[in-house]
């Protein structure tokens, strides 16, 4: 029997290494081995692929030829002069391409006529010339545009959300109000930001949606904030975090009257804010700064649905007191969070009103356009294609609203109401109550000001 021969073994070995790294270490084999072939390969066809998207523009430059006939990128030359100007495709240049983690980024100078929307119009063109998962734009400044090619959807495996370890210094005023709750498509932490200050959670049954608010209680519930919650369902799915919780309403009766609390405090910390000479609560000193209160509706359309005429009045100052929270809380540190499964314009106009306040847009996958519209319409149309698009077999996944004014697919990690309902027993002691939200930022004394009248 013929042994194998070495340099086969050699190449075979080789192989399976190869394979090994890339099944086991699959970052640094992009980074390795992969990335420098893409990136070379994009700059050999950047001409190609440029002009089969339309990112080419016609300019004209002298060119030489020597005999007639000579065949130019326009066409055949047919004239016999040597020196000519003839219309020829130029290409955006293109930058050096820089790795990431899922992908790529490059940076493109803009032609004349040239804005970033025209990228955007064609990344989906562009993600199938490069063979890979996505493209998106990232990022302009004038004469410039980034794009991201995402290699690999970093949406596929996300890991479950775990509560941040309190910082043994205190929380700095920059660190509150900001909880991870999944990643983004382009490998980035999704993060609810308070710089969005109010959010709506738009998703169907099985969606996400739930896992979304067990995400936000894992992440808040170990910051110094006051969470107040809204479940028209009679509490069954807010009650699990009633340990964490400073105030619950169950009926309709109780929601108006910790709305009308709710805006009394804000009118309180609006005369703090003025006796200072600020305009919003961070502005003020850490010792006079209010707790900051986070909001969490739950199904929404319960508090717009009328049985009689009798419930009419009472929905109409419902809406009337969300709106003025979504009008004013944000400088006061009063953040809401709207969760329904259908959110349409036939609730009423309050819901219309209301949703012109929201910033923060969450659609995972929804059971009726409308939904869909009402949530993202007023955004981009292809945020619309994309969130129809979200398969039933991908839970948490949506497309939202992001603090660069730009739309992108993400994925809130797996997160069980048990694990949820865990975190908020285990900081309960942090838990304000409405006595310590209502008075706090007002018990110190302002310039000028005596605390006793301010309170009062």
């Amino acid at each position: 029997m013929n042994a194998v021969p070495r340099p086969l073994l050699l190449v075979l070995g080789v192989v399976f290494a190869l394979l090994l790294w890339r099944r086991w270490a699959p970052v640094s084999y992009w980074y390795v081995i992969v990335f420098p072939r893409k990136a070379v390969w994009l700059r050999w066809t950047w001409r190609h692929v440029a002009s089969g998207c339309g990112l080419t523009k016609k300019r004209h430059r002298w060119w030489f030829t020597t005999v007639p006939g000579l065949v130019a990128s326009t066409g055949v030359v047919q004239v016999k002069r040597r020196f000519q100007r003839v219309a020829v495709d130029t290409k955006p240049w293109m930058g050096l391409p820089r790795p990431l983690r899922h992908g790529f980024r490059v940076t493109f100078h803009l032609l004349d006529g040239q804005v970033p929307d025209d990228y955007a119009k064609v990344c989906e063109r562009l993600a199938h010339a490069w063979r890979i998962e996505a493209v998106r734009v990232v990022g302009s400044r004038p004469g410039r545009v980034t794009l991201q090619g995402i290699t690999r959807d970093p949406l596929a495996h996300v890991a479950p959300a775990v509560p941040p370890a309190e910082p043994r210094d205190g929380w700095r005023a920059d660190d509150l109000l900001r909880p991870v709750v999944g990643v983004l498509e382009t490998g980035a932490a999704w993060r609810m930001d308070r710089l969005i200050p109010h959010w709506m959670n738009a998703g169907a049954t099985q969606s996400g949606k739930s896992n979304l608010i067990n995400a936000l209680i894992v992440g808040l519930a170990p910051q110094p904030v006051a969470l107040v919650g809204f479940d028209l369902k009679g509490g069954v799915e807010l009650s699990a975090y009633s340990a964490r919780l400073t105030a619950l309403a169950t009926t309709r009766a109780e929601c108006l009257d910790l709305l009308s609390d709710l805006i009394a405090v804000m009118g309180a910390r609006m005369l703090a804010c003025r006796r200072y000479g600020v305009r919003d609560i961070w502005q003020l000193p850490d010792a006079s700064r209010p707790i900051p209160v986070v909001v969490l509706v739950d199904e929404v359309a319960e508090l717009f649905l009328t049985a009689d005429k009798a419930e009419k009045d009472q929905v109409t100052r419902t809406a009337t007191a969300l709106l003025r929270i979504a009008q004013l809380g944000r400088a006061f540190g009063i953040h809401l969070i709207l969760s329904g499964q259908r959110i349409g314009s036939d609730l009423g106009p309050g819901v219309t009103a209301l949703r012109a306040q929201i910033g923060g847009r969450v659609c995972h996958r929804v059971n009726d356009p409308e939904t869909a519209v009402m949530t993202l319409g007023d955004l981009d149309p292809d945020a619309l294609v994309a969130a129809r698009s979200i398969a039933p077999e991908l839970p948490g996944v949506a497309v939202i609203t992001g603090s660069d004014g730009r739309w992108y697919r993400a994925r809130s990690g797996y997160v069980s109401t048990t694990t949820a309902e865990q975190a908020a027993g285990t900081y309960a002691d942090l838990t304000p109550s409405w006595n310590q939200v209502a008075a706090s930022g007002l018990d110190h004394e302002l310039p000028g000001v005596d605390t006793p009248e301010l309170a009062a």
